[in-house]
């Protein structure tokens, strides 16, 4: 898929300069010719019409990849933004994997930071290529010759990187080609344009809900109303009964309705008439899992962090506090709810779909299918959100589309969409999970000792991820970012991993989203017991001078501490994550339905190299505004039966535009290598919010969303 078509199948048949990188860079790579692009890593292409592509490996669903890849490669190649293209990359792990991950894939808010020096290395192979053709066709030494804005000169002499494409296939690739200094960098700290924006807007970037094929049924399924349900028995009179239904199929996650559009297979799947089988079903309801989980985190659990002597810090404290913590399963909603396309001719298949994990869910596909993985053919697509959601460790919703493909017979290429209901309703949610802390301070008003007990399920278990989530027991995404930002002397995290049969996944900051929550409202409350400020309290205790730089920047836009407007009141927080620091200050007030009225927020974040400004502050907005809508309304709940009780946005609360604060972004100015921003800018806020509402309530927030009656005034 390319942002801006009209010359991509240009480069592949005539004089296209197609470059591929080994890495780590081994030597040079043979090059072979326009037409045959050459192994491992090809990244780049020149083509004759001057425009430069960068072949996109990571799924773009919203987070800024595409832009953010393309101003390193263009920078180091001293091209034109006007000139830079995008491709999204097959299905290839030996081509195009996740340096982090050994797979291709993006996650963690990895993309730039995976690819940094992979992409900067590719770029500056490039112009070498076009430096040296030039140089070949002039008969000047390299050195004579400049590169601006896509254009190479010597002397009086001038061509584009177009007009050099066929002259720099010929040539081998370099090694060990010199990276440009940063004082040189044109691109990268500038706020260009996002690449996809046009496409976007004109309507020309294809999703895969805009996909069509010759023929293609739509499919839709009813799942059990309780994860875990079997089908018993169906009656399909009534849905087939429908106009523009097809067919009705079980397969083993469900019932799946097939019809001419997806409309009436939604309506044919409203019609059907099922007897569940509930034996291996989870029925809890959310309020008997917390009761199971609070009775777990009452002793430590598998110590995940451990520094000094916690407990016996405890006994000897002169004031302690103790707090349970509830955070419930959470939707991800993406605009875009999952959709794949996928059709089977001749034994070989095409699949059309956004996929966050492309090599794995082909794989998982083609096995669903009964087809080998080298006969499937992935095309990629633009993805309208995901927050974790399409990041489904055994690649679940993949396999579900391919088992609707296959229980049609492979007669038509099918449509398998999962409705906004049915995705609320049986997808999969940010894990429920309580954590009980009992912290201390000593006679002299410090913080003494800190012992946490998170209770939690794992989604790595019984994964492919299992080995890389899980280690000794502990499920780094329980715990993480309990124990980085503080110097607390005695401290232990613990944690169980809770069994329970709801299908979870990490969601936007993953653990972080509760961790982060407790950590900055629990020292929030000591600080103040121990007549501390809040703000030269936690620098006193940071680990890392890059958070202290962020607390302090956010102090000084906000001018914190200074006067607040009537009737408001202001919280702050801090915490890294993904590598990335950012503090927030919450501006608050009662709002007219007893919840809190977020009027602004402001924000500072280090995340190294700021390569482009534009798509950091955009993931910071995104991000809180995210996080406060989920903050003050959202959750899931299981009631009786452990059925799902929010089906759409009607019932599952996010934040409505005339909600939005207004948000006030600084980037620290950094030279370390960056780091990524998806997802750092969500933990910060819902902390710094529950600190403003302590101050104008006096009541200490331990469940979320706000919405719960204890915490409203």
């Amino acid at each position: 898929m390319n942002a801006f078509t009209p010359s991509r199948r240009g480069f592949l048949q005539g004089s296209s300069l197609i470059l591929g990188l080994t890495l780590p860079m081994k030597g040079a790579m043979a090059q072979t010719g326009a037409a045959k692009p050459f192994a491992p890593n090809a990244f780049v292409r020149v083509s004759p019409d001057n425009s430069v592509t960068v072949i996109q490996k990571h799924v773009e669903f919203g987070q800024g990849p595409s832009t953010g890849v393309t101003t390193v490669v263009a920078d180091e190649m001293d091209a034109d933004w006007g000139q830079m293209r995008i491709e999204f990359s097959p299905a290839n792990d030996p081509l195009y994997k996740n340096l982090a991950f050994g797979t291709m894939g993006v996650g963690g808010s990895s993309a730039i930071k995976e690819s940094w020096m992979q992409m900067r290395t590719a770029g500056a192979t490039a112009r070498a290529m076009l430096v040296s053709a030039a140089a070949k066709r002039w008969g000047v030494p390299a050195s004579a010759i400049t590169v601006s804005k896509g254009v190479v000169s010597s002397g009086k002499r001038r061509a584009t990187f177009g007009e050099l494409a066929a002259d720099a296939a010929l040539l081998p690739v370099p090694t060990d080609v010199p990276l440009k200094t940063p004082d040189r960098w044109t691109l990268i700290g500038k706020e260009n344009r996002k690449i996809d924006s046009l496409a976007k807007t004109d309507g020309s970037a294809v999703f895969t809900m805009d996909v069509a094929r010759p023929g293609m049924v739509h499919s839709a399924i009813l799942r059990p109303p309780a994860f875990g349900g079997a089908v018993r028995k169906v009656n399909a009179d009534a849905a087939m009964a429908v106009p523009g239904v097809i067919d009705v199929k079980t397969v083993p996650r469900g019932v799946v309705v097939y019809a001419k559009d997806t409309w009436s297979a939604m309506r044919g799947r409203a019609a059907l008439e099922v007897d569940w089988d509930f034996a291996k079903a989870e029925t809890r309801t959310s309020e008997q899992m917390f009761a199971d989980y609070a009775k777990a985190a009452a002793a430590p659990g598998k110590t995940a962090h451990a520094e000094g002597d916690a407990p016996a810090a405890l006994a000897r404290a002169a004031r302690t506090i103790d707090g349970t913590y509830h955070f419930p399963f959470l939707a991800h909603a993406p605009m875009e709810t999952l959709d794949h396309v996928i059709e089977v001719t001749n034994g070989r298949a095409d699949v059309w779909v956004g996929s966050q994990f492309q090599v794995g869910e082909m794989a998982a596909i083609a096995g669903t299918l009964g087809i080998a993985p080298d006969k499937l053919t992935m095309h990629q697509q633009f993805a309208g959100g995901s927050f974790g959601r399409r990041a489904t460790p055994d690649m679940g919703d993949g396999v579900e589309a391919a088992m609707a493909c296959k229980a049609y017979g492979f007669k038509a290429p099918v449509k398998h969409v999962a409705s906004r209901e049915g995705d609320i309703t049986g997808g999969r949610y940010r894990p429920l999970t309580l954590h009980r802390v009992r912290a201390g301070l000593d006679a002299a008003g410090n913080i003494s000792g800190w012992e946490q007990v998170v209770a939690a399920q794992s989604f790595g278990i019984g994964t492919p991820m299992e080995a890389m989530l899980v280690q000794n027991g502990i499920d780094s995404t329980i715990t993480e970012g309990t124990a980085d930002d503080y110097a607390i002397p005695n401290q232990r995290v613990s944690q169980h991993i809770m069994p329970n049969g709801v299908p979870t996944l990490w969601w936007r900051s993953v653990g972080n989203t509760h961790t982060a929550f407790v950590k900055e409202t629990m020292l929030d409350e000591l600080l103040a017991m121990g007549g501390r400020d809040p703000v030269a309290g936690r620098l006193a205790l940071m680990k890392e001078p890059r958070l202290k730089g962020v607390l302090e920047k956010v102090v000084a836009i906000s001018n914190f501490g200074g006067k607040v407007p009537a009737g408001r009141t202001r919280g702050i927080a801090a915490h890294k994550s993904f590598d990335t620091y950012v503090a927030q200050v919450a501006e608050v007030s009662r709002g007219a339905d007893g919840v809190p009225k977020v009027h602004k927020v402001w924000c500072a974040v280090d995340c190294g190299v700021p390569v482009n400004p534009n798509v950091i502050r955009a993931q910071m907005e995104g991000g809180i505004g995210f996080a406060v809508g989920h903050a003050l309304y959202a959750e899931i709940t299981l009631g009786e039966g452990g059925r799902v009780m929010q089906s759409n946005f009607d019932s599952y609360r996010s934040l409505r535009i005339g909600e939005m604060p207004e948000i006030e972004v600084a980037i620290i100015p950094s030279t370390e290598k960056p780091s990524g921003v998806g997802e750092p800018g969500v933990p910060p806020t819902a902390p710094a919010i529950a600190n403003a509402w302590r101050k104008l309530t006096g009541k200490s927030v331990r469940r979320l969303p706000f919405i719960h009656p204890e915490n409203l005034a």
